[in-house]
């Protein structure tokens, strides 16, 4: 979906919009409106936390002013008062902010999130589940979430199974049995 990899079959759709074999300038073009949350957070570590929400931005024609958005977003994830500060001043669920920041400064059409609570401590996960929902609802993004974790997947409004290459749909009944068994083994 964020047509980094050319997929070995099958066609891949997108807002009706099939991306599987078109040209690479093409795929440029169409990845410059994915956002894309990255497990590892990949902030720059010498730039402000401002300079890294911009620099998709860097090089691009964009409506208004570039750092006015990238303040609106670090506003939206709370971290709009540390704008000047670095990556290495946060904590991993403020850096994960950042990133989500980062990924919505392109006003993107699809948002990928590969593990967002993966390095974080359960409440900071929820914390940012619970952004991801607001920044979708507010920004009008379709999000997809990647998660090994049935808790994160359950709160997600449909979650589909990848299991030796096959997707599935899995009922939330499943999903919160799963969980609810998890909780009594514990």
């Amino acid at each position: 979906m964020g047509a980094i990899d050319t997929p070995d079959a099958g066609t891949i759709t997108v807002d009706g919009e099939t991306i599987t074999g078109r040209p690479r300038r093409w795929l440029a073009d169409y990845r410059s409106r994915v956002g894309f949350v990255f497990q590892q957070f990949h902030l720059l570590p010498a730039l402000s936390l401002l300079d890294n929400v911009c620099a998709p931005l860097v090089g691009r024609k964009v409506e208004g002013d570039k750092r006015a958005r990238g303040l609106e977003l670090l506003d939206a994830v709370g971290l709009g008062d540390r704008a000047n500060a670095l990556p290495s001043q946060l904590s991993g669920g403020q850096q994960q902010r950042v990133a989500i920041a980062r990924a919505l400064v392109v006003r993107p059409i699809l948002l990928l999130a590969d593990e967002p609570t993966g390095n974080l401590d359960s409440a900071t996960a929820g914390e940012i589940l619970d952004l991801i929902e607001d920044l979708h609802a507010r920004y009008d993004t379709t999000v997809v979430l990647a998660t090994h974790d049935a808790e994160v997947a359950a709160t997600c409004d449909e979650i589909i199974q990848i299991a030796d290459g096959r997707a599935t749909p899995v009922e939330r009944l499943r999903v919160q049995t799963y969980i609810a068994r998890r909780a009594q083994d514990a």
